[in-house]
């Protein structure tokens, strides 16, 4: 009897085990799901920027962005720059509590920096200028390529992506210990956009920077680049929290983007570079390029402005831009991803660099005697992923980049023996409660709410894929027609069919009934009463956008415009626009948007009017 009840029990542990390995398989399944949704809507609005050319209305350009903020006198001497940044003028007031620097910078500056940042204070003006020029100093007499040495004594920390992730940097440091003379690091570009605290982790590292020279380095990073913040977010914080100055401190940042180091080699073996390489890359070119030319990796220097390329739309690299050897050699190392495939090929997805097989990784590194490429770039679950025989890898240090719980950051610590460790954290302290259970559905509907919002700003054009299959206007279609005309219009590369009973709410006999389901799809409760509905999903299209444009057309940073005021914003917004908007149809949108009509549109009423909000999420 104790026999059987023991084979009893064996059974029973069986029957668990493989509900268990099944049940974990189902939430890896769900998880590399939501993972694809992610980097398919990330991917997609890069791939969006790059392939649209940026016309003109009447006159108005896009440019005229970048002229309100950067100084693009490309000529200017480094005299004049250091009299534009004069910040001897700016008083800091009795009242202000936070850190009060003094230059040398300090270890125990740098520090108070640190502590203040952890505790939300904003550093002041005068200070943050005063950094910066000093961070510009030392960049210039850096070389291309910073070279690092270990000893039996040292590990190197290497770091990646941060995106303006203040908690995961506070997190290694706090794990890892303070950059020193004893504690290298290597910190891969990255360091904003996307996060709310950009501005701070650039502080600190060129904090350290300053403190230890030798012992601290920063590679550039393809977000390092004032165009590609006007898209994504560094801009608008800058001129967020500094009203005054905001425009000035992105200024001198522009010209410390330009400075910053393309590369770092440890031991003369291993090669740390932000994206990769390509079949030209060559070492021995980028440690001659005048890296400080290239203001911004998507437009070479001496070319004319025709285009502007990360605020709204770009044109394809392939077709504007006739390179010279040197900007491929740079955008190469900023925006090249690797590939499973053998071969090198245009990288159109990015808009630049290209994706380059194992066989190219292999050709690059021997040819400079080299045995480990270390990149960023990409999110990884893991924080970390191998790839080309283990000669290739890939390190994100930003946890939780696409929601909570999507990923975990790393950094390597490297020896002597070059071999990588690698140590993953989550910055999160409520995500490392979530059972994996919880941490799947919590991320999975975070990604289905913004698929929705891809599906709702795209409704106009997916009517009209969908009319093409239903030619009597019966007002239904058949599910591979809704899959294939919803594929059509987001281009996202998506397994449709698999995540129609997540987006469709039903269907009969295998047919769609896309008129109800676009009326179902509303994620935003209509606040405007305005007759061209055409001018508000261009406005939901691009909301992303919206608070940093405010920002600058309000010149005199009084938090609101003028209708005229408006009339430029909109024709800044819609330039990528094939017909004109009427003057009409733009002072209508501003009377409605004008909510407790002053006859001026603050900043609440501009991005409350745009609000999306998720309507299924309150269902």
């Amino acid at each position: 009897m104790g026999c059987g009840m023991g084979k009893s029990e064996v059974r029973a542990a069986l029957l668990i085990q493989r509900w268990y390995r099944q049940y974990v398989a189902r939430l890896e399944m769900r998880r590399r799901c939501t993972w694809n949704i992610f980097q398919s809507i990330e991917y997609a609005g890069e791939q969006d920027q790059i392939k649209r050319p940026l016309p003109s209305i009447s006159g108005f350009h896009a440019g005229s962005l970048i002229s309100h903020i950067f100084r693009v006198n490309e000529i200017c001497r480094d005299a004049e720059w250091e009299r534009y940044f004069c910040y001897e003028s700016i008083e800091v007031p009795d009242s202000y509590t936070g850190p009060r620097l003094t230059f040398p910078m300090t270890f125990c500056g740098v520090s108070k920096v640190v502590q203040a940042f952890k505790h939300k204070q904003q550093l002041h003006a005068r200070y943050v200028l005063q950094l910066l020029r000093e961070t510009w100093r030392l960049l210039r007499i850096l070389t291309n390529i910073s070279h690092v040495s270990t000893c039996h004594t040292k590990e190197i920390t290497i770091c990646g992506d941060l995106h303006g992730h203040l908690e995961d940097l506070l997190l290694i440091f706090y794990k890892n210990g303070l950059p020193s003379s004893e504690k290298p690091y290597v910190f891969n570009g990255d360091f904003v956009d996307r996060g709310k605290n950009s501005l701070e982790i650039l502080l600190i590292l060129f904090g350290f920077l300053l403190v230890y020279p030798n012992d601290v380095h920063l590679n550039r990073g393809n977000h390092e680049d004032h165009i590609v913040n006007l898209r994504y977010g560094f801009t608008k914080e800058v001129l967020g929290k500094y009203r005054v100055h905001g425009k000035k401190i992105l200024n001198l940042l522009q010209k410390i983007f330009s400075w910053l180091p393309l590369a770092t080699v440890i031991d003369h073996k291993v090669l740390i570079v932000h994206g990769g390489i390509s079949a030209t890359t060559d070492l021995n070119a980028i440690a001659r390029v005048d890296r400080h030319k290239y203001v911004s990796a998507l437009r070479p220097p001496n070319m004319l402005m025709q285009y502007v390329y990360y605020i709204i739309y770009t044109s394809p690299l392939s077709s504007v831009l006739t390179m010279t050897d040197s900007s491929t050699q740079i955008v190469d190392v900023l925006w090249s991803d690797p590939m499973p495939q053998n071969g090198c090929i245009p990288n159109e997805v990015r808009g630049g660099g290209c994706y380059w097989g194992p066989d190219v990784t292999e050709e690059v590194l021997g040819r400079h005697n080299l045995q480990l490429l270390i990149r960023s770039h990409e999110c990884k679950q893991d924080g970390y992923e191998f790839c080309h025989n283990r000669r290739v890898l890939t390190i994100f240090s930003a946890s939780n980049y696409y929601e909570m719980g999507s990923n975990r950051g790393a950094y390597i610590r490297m020896g002597p023996d070059l071999v990588p460790h690698f140590i993953q954290y989550q910055a999160s302290q409520a995500c490392r409660e979530l059972t994996l259970r919880q941490s799947v559905g919590w991320t999975e509907r975070s990604a289905l709410r913004a698929l929705r919002e891809q599906l709702f700003v795209h409704k106009s054009d997916l009517i009209s894929a969908f009319q093409e299959f239903d030619p009597n206007n019966t007002g239904k279609i058949s599910l591979s027609h809704w899959a294939s005309a919803t594929e059509s219009v987001l281009k996202l590369g998506l397994p449709w069919r698999v995540l129609r009973p997540q987006l469709v709410s039903s269907t009969q006999y295998g047919m769609v009934d896309y008129q109800m389901w676009i009326r179902e799809l509303s994620i935003t409760e209509p606040k405007l009463q305005i007759s061209d509905t055409s001018i508000l999903e261009t406005m939901y299209k691009n909301h992303s956008n919206l608070e940093t444009i405010f920002r600058v057309i309000d010149t005199d940073h009084s938090g609101s415009i003028s209708f005229e005021e408006f009339r430029q914003t909109w024709r800044l917004l819609c330039s990528h626009l094939k017909t004109e908007i009427s003057d009409e149809a733009i002072a209508d949108l501003a009377h409605s948007i004008d909510f407790n009509k002053d006859g001026s549109i603050d900043i609440n009423e501009f991005m409350e009017a745009f609000r999306l909000v998720d309507l299924s999420a309150h269902a």
